[in-house]
């Protein structure tokens, strides 16, 4: 358990993790030791001679100071590297959750991650501020008391010490029945997170079909099997708990009856019987929250290994010996790649000239987005290569690539800020006229102009304020300001007005004349001027050329074509 939460917490904080474990384990030693005194104290007290018991109470007070100062001392430091603890895992979860593959975040891990954030980090300060102490103590304590007691009394000494095996099992068992029920209630407990983040994401569908909370048996179901496994956790819990409880007390119920026994045979004079009985009595004290603190000691190891799984997942290797791109020329060449066992794109080739304009077309969940994304190396490609200005990206710094290629994705997403904030994410430093004429060019006008701060008006978290055209022209305004050589646009303009969308259309131009540009897009009219335009189907290039020539060969961008044409001609009319 140490070890594993010295290895999630990282060098910085692990050494003070030992050590914390040294001052417990020196403190419950001094405990046992204060204990142990209490035999020779008790026998020279009911001696013929109390005052011998002076050196022994001076021994016995002396252990006991030394037992409250370490106790003090490691209790101080407990609170604070519970503190500690809370910043580091945080710190640690987000610094590895933007170096994982997108790959890896899958839905189901949404409730997870959420859980591991909040629940999981709460659960593992409170190891070093509340447990790490006690079971230190059920452990230490005992064997020390349990030494005495070999010496003091050989015989009752080796009932207990024989005892103790029959304890650990019990405890054993209790812990791997907690250890058991709490996995299983940690999958019910993400499943519900995911379900209830979807619910709420889901509103507005939900809504406009008259659907209510109770008619929606997702969340429903999942909030159920989480109440269920809730009450299996306590039902494999609590029984635990009692038998080692009465396990305990058990043993200081053999320990009495054998050392009466002996008392009244005359083998164990009465003052030696009387400190046997206060060190069994001693004895059954930590060992009575062994179980409690046990079962939680478990349950806080369990969600140690879940962050510690998201801490060992594996990411994308760096380069050993970065490279820099000479110029900003993208090329696919022979990619393959596949999403599990669902291959996605097969032998894909392709050149993106230094600024110009290439358009990616094809039909929906044909691979196009994937390769914007290999392109920014969010994964990387099972077979060929993905070269920029000659480079392979996986030789290229991940902060440098970041930086030369900017993204305008479909489904935006935009920060508790003001416009500004979100805009000027594309570039800190840029001045406050670089952000206005980069939303000016993204078609923003109108907007600021209907907003009552303009471009310090709050957006809301996840721009709620603003619709899903208005997010995606700040996107675009992002990318404007970023002003890397290469811009991908993946259905930048598919929420957007005719108006916006003219706008967009010139801020298109304007980008093809100083970067490299990739647009994935349906609306075709989008493509028309783009210098290549390729056809993506069924995870290939099946057509490349320029507008008109792919029109007159009659293919699938012919067909598509045709198609779009015909759909945009289409009127809704009344009676």
């Amino acid at each position: 358990m140490i070890s594993a939460m010295a290895a999630a917490l990282g060098p910085t904080h692990a050494g003070p993790l030992r050590r914390l474990v040294v001052l417990a384990v020196a403190a419950a030693t001094a405990q046992g030791i204060a204990y142990a005194l209490l035999v020779p104290l008790l026998r020279a007290v009911l001696g013929d001679r109390p005052t011998a018991a002076l050196p022994w109470l001076a021994g016995f007070a002396a252990a006991v100071a030394v037992f409250a100062a370490l106790t003090w001392t490691a209790q101080k430091r407990a609170f604070g590297l519970g503190r500690d603890v809370a910043r580091a895992l945080h710190e640690r979860l987000g610094g590895k959750i933007i170096q994982l593959p997108l790959g890896w975040f899958t839905p189901e891990r949404t409730g997870e991650l959420s859980r591991l954030a909040s629940q999981s980090v709460l659960q593992l300060m409170n190891v070093p501020a509340h447990l790490l102490r006690p079971v230190v103590t059920a452990v230490v304590t005992p064997t020390v008391v349990g030494v005495t007691l070999l010496v003091v009394e050989p015989r009752l000494g080796l009932a207990v010490v024989l005892a103790l095996p029959l304890l650990v099992l019990v405890l054993r068992a209790s812990n791997r029945a907690v250890a058991g029920a709490d996995a299983d209630r940690h999958r019910t407990m993400d499943d519900a997170a995911a379900r209830l983040v979807e619910y709420a994401q889901a509103q507005p569908l939900l809504r406009a079909f008259g659907r209510s909370a109770g008619e929606h048996r997702l969340l429903d179901d999942a909030l159920v099997a989480q109440s269920r496994t809730d009450h299996a956790l306590l039902r494999r819990a609590v029984p635990g708990i009692v038998a080692f409880a009465f396990a305990v007390r058990a043993l200081l119920g053999v320990v009495l009856l054998a050392g009466v026994h002996l008392a009244l045979g005359g083998r164990l004079d009465a003052a030696t019987l009387v400190a046997v009985l206060v060190l069994a009595v001693r004895l059954s004290e930590p060992l009575g929250t062994a179980a409690e603190s046990g079962a939680s000691l478990r349950l806080a190891g369990n969600q140690l290994a879940a962050v510690n799984q998201v801490l060992d997942a594996a990411t994308l290797p760096e380069p050993v010996q970065p490279r820099q791109p000479g110029s900003a020329e993208v090329a696919f060449d022979d990619v393959h790649f596949a999403y599990g066992d669902r291959p996605v794109l097969r032998d894909v080739s392709f050149r993106l000239p230094e600024r110009s304009m290439t358009a990616l077309v094809g039909p929906s969940g044909g691979g196009k987005t994937t390769v914007a994304r290999l392109l920014a190396r969010f994964w990387d490609t099972d077979a060929g290569t993905v070269r920029i200005g000659g480079v392979d990206v996986r030789d290229i710094a991940p902060a440098d690539l970041m930086a030369r290629v900017a993204f305008v994705f479909q489904d935006v997403y935009l920060f508790d800020g003001t416009l500004a904030d979100n805009i000027r994410l594309g570039r800190a430093d840029a001045t406050d006229d670089e952000v206005r004429d980069a939303a000016t060019t993204a078609g923003l006008d109108d907007v600021l102009a209907d907003l009552p701060s303009g471009l310090d008006t709050p957006v809301g978290e996840g721009g709620t304020a603003l619709s899903g055209g208005q997010r995606q022209r700040v996107s675009i305004a992002r990318a404007l300001l970023k002003r890397a050589p290469i811009v991908v646009l993946d259905e930048a303009t598919a929420a957007l007005d005719p108006e916006a969308d003219a706008a967009v259309r010139t801020a298109v131009a304007a980008l093809s004349r100083q970067a490299t540009l990739l647009v994935i897009a349906h609306r075709l009219h989008t493509v028309r001027a783009a210098d290549q335009i390729l056809v993506l189907r069924d995870g290939m290039i099946a057509e490349r050329g320029k507008h008109d020539d792919l029109v007159d060969a009659g293919g699938t961008y012919a067909s598509f074509w045709r198609d779009r044409t015909a759909a945009e001609g289409w009127r809704l009319v009344g009676r």
